[in-house]
């Protein structure tokens, strides 16, 4: 059995055509030869992921969802330009290779990016890792810092000051993602008004030290070395990466960190294994994370409750296409009653919370 990530058949109506996208590449990324074969990575529920794969060499291809889009999301320009550019201060980014964007070839924007092979791990370690409590501790610990590196990128050597602007971040993700969310209601899902209401009233100062936030940093986009899977080699999924504060990017990760002690509902929208022995709690998280960058966070729920409204954003905008017949995949169908769990944990939270 292989660990590394595997692609299958393209699922129906995501088709992309050998026969265009060959001479495409063929005329920007020298030495290729024959006719690639094109298969999908079955995981992830925004961007399409593709391999494309010739004789002896394998490319990565991501392109937007088909259907409606929000304004600012799918941007595939802007992840080329991070990937090229990050990675000379955070050497963990794939490298891309072409951009493109003709929409006439397939119907969107595409980048092309070198394929890094290893281990992704999803919703459970695979037992032939053989990780016990310790390495696993260990894993867990290394996951967190690499966001902790990410977060002391010096974005301006990297030439990404322009990336984003940091000075009022914390209240337009609020005001954003709530704005989105409004455009993406179907008249089955929650309005989250409590939630938003005390998001406003309780949100904080911009952090002091803005950095470079992933936005959507888990285990599922960290790639694990196949030979020594204790070392990452490789982060993706940089579409949404931004300047702001690093606070709000660790309340995104914290969002999707189910632990094991966690309620039933709640592990059913697991997709890391967070869950496993030896991996930190979310306290736990939280601690290490301000140690290794060397700050105080006496309080968190603020960000933890921001994460769980901002993952309930994006999943209602991905079932919105489905409900709406702009995407056949029948994963989307249970969305609705993620994002009416995602409401109920949250509002829980800000019960308990001393903010």
């Amino acid at each position: 059995m292989t660990l590394t990530d595997q692609s299958t058949q393209v699922r129906p109506g995501e088709e992309l055509d050998a026969a265009v996208i060959d001479p495409y590449l063929k005329a920007n990324i020298p030495g290729l030869e024959g006719l690639p074969r094109i298969t999908q990575f079955p995981g992830g529920a925004s961007n399409l992921t593709y391999l494309v794969s010739y004789r002896d060499r394998d490319f990565v291809l991501r392109r937007p969802p088909f259907g409606q889009k929000a304004k600012s999301a799918h941007d595939m320009g802007r992840e080329f330009r991070i990937l090229n550019q990050l990675n000379s201060g955070f050497p963990y980014c794939p490298k891309a290779f072409v951009h493109c964007t003709d929409i006439s070839l397939i119907g969107g924007e595409f980048y092309v990016m070198e394929r890094v092979n290893g281990i992704i791990l999803r919703s459970d370690i695979p037992a032939e890792l053989d990780l016990d409590a310790p390495r696993t501790e260990a894993l867990c610990k290394s996951f967190i810092d690499r966001l902790v590196e990410l977060h002391q990128v010096d974005y301006n050597a990297c030439g990404l000051a322009d990336l984003g602007k940091p000075q009022g971040y914390v209240q337009r993700q609020i005001e954003g993602w709530t704005s989105r969310y409004e455009k993406a209601l179907t008249p089955d899902a929650p309005r989250w008004e409590q939630v938003t209401a005390w998001l406003r009233e309780k949100m904080p100062a911009d952090h002091p030290r803005p950095a470079i936030v992933h936005n959507d940093y888990r285990f599922d986009n960290v790639i694990l070395d196949a030979a020594n899977p204790m070392h990452i080699i490789g982060v993706l999924d940089w579409e949404m990466a931004t300047l702001g504060d690093p606070l709000m990017d660790l309340g995104n990760s914290l969002a999707y960190w189910i632990e094991a002690d966690d309620p039933a509902p709640m592990q059913l929208m697991r997709r890391q294994p967070s869950n496993a022995p030896g991996m930190l709690n979310r306290r736990q998280f939280v601690d290490y994370y301000a140690e290794r960058a060397g700050i105080r966070l006496d309080n968190f729920d603020f960000y933890y409750c921001y994460g769980l409204f901002r993952l309930a954003g994006i999943v209602q905008q991905i079932y919105y296409r489905y409900y709406h017949g702009q995407t056949q995949d029948k994963r989307f169908a249970q969305f609705i009653h993620m994002n009416r769990l995602l409401e109920q944990m949250t509002l829980q939270v800000i019960a308990k919370s001393s903010l």
